[in-house]
């Protein structure tokens, strides 16, 4: 084969031909020669080891037999036909039996030879068997072959029926190492870096990670390929995050002034955690660098992100810049506005609000203020990037719980000053663990607030059954006595969305049976609700006009309400462990004591069970998203899902941490002694990345 030669159509290779091919092509994705060499199996077969028949039990599994084929007929009518066969070994003989193909198989199969049998052994009418076995004549290839693991690809039950199952699939990829050589497949890492990890070749690690002949060679394979891909995407990330400040020019906030100064020492209301401090510093930093400032700020719920943000924005106005707050949901958004106006009262400085209900002469009133420079710092939704809001000189641009903005949308922000962008900062509640971070979010800066301020109480949490209900309820009532509210939050799966919604009335039934008006008030809120609705019924829970609020998760970030002291939440065993924390995070806002009731049925699976005792256990929002990412990997956390997180082909970033971390630090060190990879040593990477690097994606780019 030539260089090249790895992009030839499937179509070519022996075995497979123009139909499979289109198969392969819709199923699987799978269009050239290297598409095929870079479909990794996902598991493996033992086939190092024989077992004899007499060792055999029900429970033995799947297992590799050698043994001569004694009998072979045709039994039974219609549907109950199947072919049914005997194989012997020295020790003993074990039925085979088949229920498809069977006519074409009785003609491929050879009473008296010498077979390899491999299946799963079962039992019928106490005579084990194993059923649909695969089955190959004895001779010295197979002896080879049994000496090592066997690959077994993802697949789908349309390429099984069609020729292409488990069998024919090691057959095609036999056929393809048969093609290509150790010139075809050049190494993409340095030399050095080979020497020093002992890694096998690029050659040697894709024919291993094929067909291994031993649990080292795998393991060697794997090593290999995961530091492979994790190094070229955060080679990519880092030369992005790079590029950026270098061509991306910035505003020079060059003066800290009276706004900020006269609000730190008169008017904050207490004292900044070491974390806020040093998150201070690091977007002073940014901003006083004249590159653009592209920070992303992560705190867990109740950390104090809003105060660190409110003292960036004074940092901007102290520079005669004004600064944006954008939020996802008009209630989060007023919540922003709200405490920000308090904070600012006898600063001078105007606070405007803006979102599609605000209409007519006050909309007017808005767009001119922000334009005339008289509105120095503006609160919204994502009203603030239609074209009609033109900003006087905007300096920062802040995004609250990013992850539900669309890239389109965030960089309508960066249109809204020339010659240079504001800067961003980028604030979520949601915490993410350091390896998801790093890939996420690793062409951006990122800073933690990892402390709580002093003085909050933990919010207790427990775990309850269905026979400890009425406990709860009357938990409920002592606590509503002592003026608090409470929320319960029901589950809402989409797939069964009807079924989720009558739960909730169900439940909103049975809470109100036990908390009947006059005496008590409740209000609703599901996702289902008109935006008005949902809203009215918000307010009149932030109000204190209503003492329960039964929600479904669209109450999951940003409601304020200090007041609220009860969490109960419902169907725990069906929410992810980050989405339960994000939920938990809603009470504890005040200073009194919170709780959060975890409701389950008894049945819990070791998943469910693991999840709640997390819960039970902490209350840190960054070790129960390490959790998270363990249980259940990263395509499946709150705000990732549309990431491609799930492009790797072979990396876990659940389990590949310590890989990445130490593919981050290599790429970081190779850019800084050679930042155009211009030394001879690095030739192989440059080559690597000018052929391939378009595909390796940059996730989540607030640009």
């Amino acid at each position: 084969m030539t260089q090249g030669a790895l992009d030839t159509s499937i179509e070519f290779l022996k075995g497979v031909g123009p139909k499979k091919a289109e198969l392969l092509n819709k199923e699987l994705g799978i269009f050239t020669f290297r598409d095929l060499l870079m479909h990794f199996p996902f598991r493996y077969v033992d086939k190092t080891q024989f077992h004899h028949i007499r060792d055999l039990r029900e429970d033995s599994g799947t297992v590799q037999l050698k043994g001569i084929l004694r009998r072979l007929n045709i039994v039974g009518d219609g549907r109950k036909k199947r072919l049914s066969g005997r194989l012997r070994d020295e020790t003993g003989y074990i039925d085979l039996v088949w229920f498809t193909g069977i006519h074409w198989l009785e003609k491929q199969l050879s009473i008296g030879s010498e077979y390899v049998v491999y299946g799963r052994v079962s039992a019928f009418r106490n005579q084990l068997n194993i059923a649909h076995p695969e089955m190959e004549q004895l001779n010295p290839e197979n002896i080879k072959k049994a000496s090592s693991f066997a690959p077994v690809y993802p697949s789908t039950d349309k390429l099984n029926t069609k020729g292409l199952e488990a069998k024919a699939r090691r057959k095609i990829m036999q056929a393809l190492f048969e093609k290509i050589t150790a010139a075809d497949l050049p190494d993409n890492l340095p030399a050095y870096l080979i020497q020093k990890f002992r890694f096998p070749s690029r050659h040697k690690a894709l024919r291993q990670i094929h067909f291994p002949r031993s649990q080292e060679e795998l393991t060697q394979a794997r090593n290999r390929l995961k530091f492979e891909e994790l190094f070229f995407l955060q080679l990519r990330l880092l030369q992005i995050r790079k590029r950026r400040k270098d061509a991306i020019k910035g505003w020079n906030f060059e003066k800290i002034g009276d706004f900020f100064n006269t609000f730190f020492k008169k008017k904050l209301p207490f004292e900044l955690t070491t974390a806020q401090k040093r998150v201070l510093k690091e977007i002073r930093r940014d901003l006083g660098s004249a590159i653009q400032m592209n920070r992303l700020l992560q705190g867990d719920v109740g950390s104090g992100k809003t105060i660190v943000g409110l003292m960036s924005m004074l940092m901007a106005l102290d520079n005669n810049f004004q600064a944006c707050l954008m939020a996802p949901t008009e209630i989060l958004a007023q919540q922003h506005f709200q405490s920000i106006s308090e904070y600012c009262e006898g600063l001078d400085i105007n606070v405007g609000f803006l979102s599609g209900s605000v209409k007519g002469k006050k909309r007017k009133a808005v767009l001119e203020g922000v334009e005339n420079g008289s509105i120095h710092i503006l609160i919204g939704t994502h009203a603030l990037i239609e074209p009609s809001v033109v900003f006087k000189n905007l300096g920062l641009a802040i995004t609250d719980e990013q992850h539900r903005f669309g890239v389109a949308q965030r960089a309508k922000l960066w249109a809204k000053n020339t010659p240079y962008p504001p800067h961003v900062l980028v604030m979520t509640a949601t915490p993410i663990p350091r390896t998801l971070a790093m890939t996420l979010y690793g062409d951006l800066d990122v800073s933690v607030i990892d402390e709580l301020p002093p003085g909050r109480k933990a919010i207790q949490t427990m775990h309850k059954t269905e026979n400890h209900r009425m406990r709860v309820i009357g938990f409920m009532r002592e606590e509503i006595a002592k003026g608090r509210q409470v929320y319960i939050v029901y589950p809402l799966i989409e797939e069964s969305e009807k079924l989720d919604l009558q739960n909730l009335q169900d439940g909103y039934e049975s809470i109100s049976r036990e908390f009947p008006p006059p005496n008590y008030q409740i209000s609703i809120v599901h996702g289902r609700m008109k935006a008005g609705d949902k809203d009215f019924e918000m307010q009149r829970f932030v109000n204190h006009e209503t003492q329960i609020m039964i929600a479904t998760t669209v109450i999951e970030v940003g409601v304020n309400v200090p007041n609220a002291s009860v969490m109960v939440i419902e169907n725990t065993e069906r929410f992810g462990l980050s989405q339960l924390h994000q939920l938990r995070g809603r009470v504890g806002r005040g200073a009194d004591q919170s709780y959060c009731i975890l409701m389950s049925s008894f049945k819990l699976s070791k998943e469910g069970k693991e999840r709640i005792q997390t819960m039970v256990r902490t209350n840190n929002g960054f070790e129960i998203a390490e959790a998270d990412l363990k249980l259940r990997g990263p395509g499946n956390m709150e705000g990732t899902q549309q990431s491609g997180i799930l492009n790797f082909r072979i990396a876990d970033l659940s389990k590949d941490g310590k890989i990445l971390k130490l593919a981050r630090e290599i790429a970081a060190r190779i850019l800084e002694n050679d930042q155009k990879l211009e030394k001879a040593e690095h030739q192989a990477i440059r080559w690597y990345l000018e052929k391939h690097g378009k595909k390796l994606k940059a996730w989540s780019r607030i640009s």
